[in-house]
C-alpha cells in the first residue's frame, strides 16, 4: 500500500507526529533499519512518480492563504558576508551556478527578478506535522539551469545555502525530474513582498511536489552533479546526513 504523507501529516501532530518521529533516532541508528527503508524510499519514489506523473501539486486562491506561516529550519544566518549581503539588500548578492555546465553564471538578484516569472499559491507541508498555505514568486528553476546548459554527465542539481545545520554548511539536493518541473521554482518574493530572512533570503528554493525541509533556504551556490557520494554525509541533503530523513520526500 501507498501512503500519501499529506494525508499522513494531516492526522495530526498529536498522534501521526509523535508515532512518525518519537522513534526516528532510535530507528536510524539501526543499520539493517536504514537499509530497509533506503530500499522503501526508493520504491516509494519509482511508485509516486509512476502515479503522479508530470502532475501539478494542488494551488491555492488568495482567500486561502493562511494568516500566519510559521518559518521552519534556520531562522537567522550567522555566516559575515551573508550578514553583510543582507545589510545592503542583497544588492551585490549573486547567485553562482556550476559544476557541470557549459556555462558557469554569476546572477545578481535583479536578474532574477527580471526573467520570467511564476507565482503559485501553494501548501508547505512540514516533517513535524503542520502545513501553512503561502504565495511564491521567482523564475522557474529550469530557465536558469537552460541559461546555463547541463553537460551530459549532471544527473543532480545541489543547492548550497548560507546557514548550517549542527556545525555543517547546510546543502539539499534534487533530481532533474524535480528541477524541470513547472512548479520548482527560485522564490525571492513571498506574499507579494520580498522573501524575509527569517523565510530565506534573498532566495529559496520551492519544490511543491515535496515535504518542506527539501525547500532549501538562504540558497547562495547551485552545482550540478552527477552524483552524491562524497559530498558531506552523502545522502543527498543536511538533514538526511544529520537526522536520517528520506531523500526523496514526495507528497
Amino acid at each position: 500500500m501507498i501512503v500519501n504523507r499529506r494525508k499522513l501529516l494531516g492526522m495530526g501532530a498529536a498522534g501521526a507526529g509523535g508515532l512518525l518521529l518519537g522513534g526516528c533516532d532510535a530507528l536510524n541508528a539501526d543499520p539493517a533499519v536504514r537499509g530497509r527503508l533506503a530500499g522503501a524510499e526508493e520504491l516509494t519514489m519509482r511508485a509516486q512518480r509512476l502515479l503522479v506523473g508530470d502532475a501539478l501539486a494542488r494551488e491555492f486562491a488568495e482567500r486561502d492563504m493562511s494568516p500566519v506561516f510559521r518559518a521552519n529550519g534556520s531562522v537567522s544566518v550567522a555566516d559575515p558576508v551573508y550578514n553583510r549581503h543582507a545589510a545592503d539588500g542583497f544588492a551585490e548578492w549573486q547567485l553562482q551556478v556550476g559544476g557541470l555546465v557549459q556555462r558557469p553564471l554569476a546572477l545578481p538578484l535583479s536578474s532574477l527578478k527580471t526573467m520570467p516569472q511564476r507565482e503559485q499559491i501553494t501548501r508547505h507541508d512540514c516533517v513535524e506535522g503542520w502545513s501553512a498555505i503561502g504565495k511564491w514568486q521567482g523564475p522557474q528553476l529550469s530557465t536558469v539551469l537552460a541559461m546555463a546548459g547541463l553537460l551530459p554527465a549532471a544527473r543532480y542539481v545541489v543547492f548550497h545555502c548560507a546557514d548550517t545545520l549542527e556545525g555543517q554548511p547546510f546543502y539539499e539536493s534534487i533530481d532533474l525530474i524535480d528541477a524541470f518541473h513547472p512548479q520548482t521554482i527560485l522564490a525571492w518574493r513571498m506574499n507579494g513582498r520580498p522573501l524575509p530572512i527569517a523565510h530565506g533570503a534573498p532566495l529559496r528554493l520551492r519544490v511543491e511536489r515535496q515535504l518542506g525541509y527539501k525547500h532549501a533556504k538562504f540558497v547562495m551556490r547551485i552545482e550540478l552533479r552527477d552524483s552524491l557520494s562524497g559530498l558531506y554525509g552523502g545522502k543527498g541533503g543536511s538533514w538526511e546526513d544529520a537526522r536520517g530523513y528520506q531523500w526523496y520526500a514526495g507528497i
